[in-house]
């Protein structure tokens, strides 16, 4: 089941869009400002945000560029009575994925919801395996999801923020093998120039340094040949 936010100031619209949800097999959160809305979205982790444009406080265009520089990928969806081509382009530049004017068929956005989430699924599974709680064990090496943090022989390992990300998807996944640009996209998004394939390889190297008793001979983060890597799902 996915889990839809919204973010609006109208009571009525709440009302509605939730009933509307739910009615349709989602989840549904909800808050009425800038401000509440990102501790929500903190606390909550929805797959998709909806996003009306003119809020008290910080306007949603603001709020939009604040969650993507916070790195968040969450889709988003802006909800304006607004339809000039201006405001849709400061918009989609500002973050947003799709872009729907009030007053609008309740159809249309289930229809874009829908698309945002099949657009962006493979996104919305990795922010799942980021947002996971408790435990993973392999053999000696556990991986504490909501403590961004890995031990080994019970002993913690310091990874970087981005080695524990690669560590926590992979073992959200075990057994299954991901290529160099499969984790790239799950980690960085589509579009990084800035990073490249090849770098993959240099994390896992670093990682396996760190939590493998022979990083040559790794029991934990496996290489799968010609195809990419995968955690061991049993040793």
């Amino acid at each position: 089941m996915y889990k839809v936010m919204l973010i609006d100031d109208e009571d009525n619209l709440h009302e509605a869009i939730r009933k509307l949800l739910e009615q349709n097999g989602y989840e549904f959160c909800g808050a009425k400002d800038g401000e509440s809305g990102l501790a929500v979205l903190a606390d909550e982790k929805p797959d998709l945000l909806l996003l009306d444009v003119m809020l008290p406080g910080i306007n949603g265009f603001d709020l939009c560029h604040r969650i993507r520089e916070e790195g968040r990928r969450i889709p988003i969806i802006f909800l304006s009575a607004k339809c000039d081509i201006v405001d849709k382009s400061i918009g989609f530049k500002a973050g947003g994925d799709d872009y729907v004017t009030k007053p609008f068929n309740a159809t249309e956005l289930l229809l874009r919801i829908e698309a945002n989430i099949r657009r962006h699924k493979d996104t919305i599974e990795f922010a799942r395996c980021c947002n996971r709680e408790g435990v993973a064990r392999i053999g000696d090496l556990e991986v504490h999801f909501d403590e961004y943090q890995v031990l080994v022989h019970g002993k913690p390992v310091t990874l970087t923020t981005k080695e524990f990300e690669i560590v926590a998807f992979l073992a959200s996944n075990p057994g299954k093998v991901f290529t160099r640009n499969q984790i790239q996209e799950y980690i960085w998004g589509k579009g990084e120039a800035d990073v490249k394939t090849n770098s993959i390889t240099v994390f896992v190297r670093k990682i396996r340094e760190k939590i493998e008793e022979n990083p040559s001979e790794p029991k934990y983060l496996l290489t799968v040949q010609r195809v990419g890597y995968k955690m061991t799902d049993a040793l």
